[in-house]
């Protein structure tokens, strides 16, 4: 079986094991539109006052895509992981020609694809509800690599969670443990400005920096080239650092 092949057949069997699961597919599509409709139409944006929220709408705009950018990964490949070792898959992959970088490249792909039409409707709907505006051009479409450099980086996190974590609940634990603040602190929701001035390199160290500086660089519509070289170099890292986490047998 030719390299494609095998990783055609993971993905299926992969994109099938997502759709099965409606929780996954709730969290992915209908969680960040509920926080959308929370802070956009209900809590809405003050640019004139003060606060968390005193930004204008298009500033939030990486906070929202990073939801199912940083979330989604790292639960869906970590638990799948966790699963998998249970219930001694590895074992049985160990005796098929398909690799681990393979393995994890099949599933990437499928959460790039999943991710990306949730990103897309995340998008739209952040412009329709929260009135944000951005610069259409060019340098938009630069979201596109953005979104799927930023899965790639956080399904091979997900895949170290995974292969550190010894059960599906503690995949989920340490994954909000790592998730939850990266979201929060990478110039998505909370400003900069709004942090301790000793805490503020500190944002510097998340990758999810880069992924928002990209977004408010593409929605105002200047090219995003430094934080897309950041983030591609940090994907590729931390995504080969993935591959070698996968378990070959248990």
């Amino acid at each position: 079986m030719s390299r494609g092949r095998r990783i055609r057949s993971a993905f299926v069997a992969a994109l099938r094991a997502f759709v099965r699961r409606k929780t996954a597919v709730f969290f992915t599509f209908f969680f960040p539109v509920l926080l959308i409709l929370i802070f956009g139409a209900l809590v809405q944006t003050q640019p004139t006052g003060g606060g968390l929220f005193a930004r204008e709408p298009a500033y939030y705009l990486p906070g929202y895509l990073g939801v199912v950018v940083v979330f989604t990964p790292l639960s869906r490949v970590g638990s799948t992981i966790a699963r998998h070792r249970d219930g001694n898959r590895f074992e049985k992959l160990a005796t098929t020609p398909l690799r681990r970088w393979e393995w994890l490249f099949a599933h990437t792909l499928v959460n790039v694809g999943i991710i990306g039409l949730a990103g897309l409707l995340l998008f739209g709907l952040v412009l329709v509800v929260t009135g944000a505006s951005v610069v259409i051009g060019p340098a938009l479409l630069a979201l596109a690599p953005l979104v799927a450099l930023g899965v790639a980086l956080f399904c091979g996190l997900g895949a170290i969670i995974g292969r550190v974590a010894d059960s599906q609940d503690g995949v989920i634990a340490a994954s909000n443990a790592v998730a939850l603040p990266v979201w929060m602190l990478s110039e998505t929701f909370v400003p900069p400005s709004m942090l301790p001035a000793w805490f503020r390199p500190v944002t510097a160290l998340s990758p999810l920096t880069y992924f928002s500086r990209g977004v408010r660089a593409a929605a105002a519509g200047a090219e995003p080239l430094l934080p897309l070289a950041i983030l591609a170099v940090v994907a590729l890292v931390v995504f080969v650092a993935g591959a070698f986490a996968v378990p070959t047998t248990e």
